[in-house]
């Protein structure tokens, strides 16, 4: 997997801290960019963590998966990406708050990257980087994160479903794509 691909997967997993650092400048009645930054770091970090801890668990049972290895991606970037489109199009609203202290974003931070784990697995099973693509995922997310507070602030709840369901796509893309490769 190359380095557009690895951008690509960091775009749609930052989608989700994206969405969630949308609602966070929602709430905050006059942006800080303070905040916006702590927002950023806690989901770039577990962003770029998950998919290390994911890794590690595949490689654990690589020589069992090796075969079916194209299969995996597939299913697992299929499901991601589903789920993804799926909750935005919920019509579900999530708890919105300007807090950003370590009780309320750890289980944000948590929630946002559990995707990203299911990604590190993929990784382990494509031979992927894990040191280049950890670094472009948590600036990826991280970056996202903190323009997401300020657009959040700014537009309201415009961009979210959209971004949400564009990361979805976009996961689903790069599992159909694997599949592909390793079919034709």
């Amino acid at each position: 997997m190359g380095v557009a691909e690895i951008i690509l997967i960091g775009l749609a997993l930052g989608m989700d801290c994206f969405a969630v650092s949308i609602c966070k400048g929602l709430s905050m009645k006059k942006m800080s960019w303070s905040k916006a930054l702590v927002v950023g770091l806690y989901f770039g970090i577990f962003q770029g963590a998950m998919p290390v801890c994911g890794y590690l668990l595949g490689k654990r049972f690589e020589s069992t998966v090796i075969s079916v290895d194209h299969w995996i991606a597939f299913v697992l970037l299929g499901i991601i990406g589903s789920k993804m489109i799926y909750e935005a199009l919920k019509k579900n609203e999530d708890e919105c708050n300007e807090k950003v202290n370590f009780k309320t974003m750890i289980p944000l931070a948590i929630a946002t990257s559990i995707d990203a784990l299911a990604v590190g697995i993929t990784f382990s099973v494509l031979q992927v980087n894990i040191i280049l693509a950890v670094v472009i995922i948590g600036i990826i997310s991280a970056l996202l994160s903190i323009f997401g507070v300020k657009i959040g602030n700014i537009f309201g709840d415009k961009y979210k479903k959209r971004a949400e369901i564009s990361g979805g796509i976009i996961l689903i893309l790069m599992g159909l794509k694997i599949l592909l490769e390793h079919m034709l």
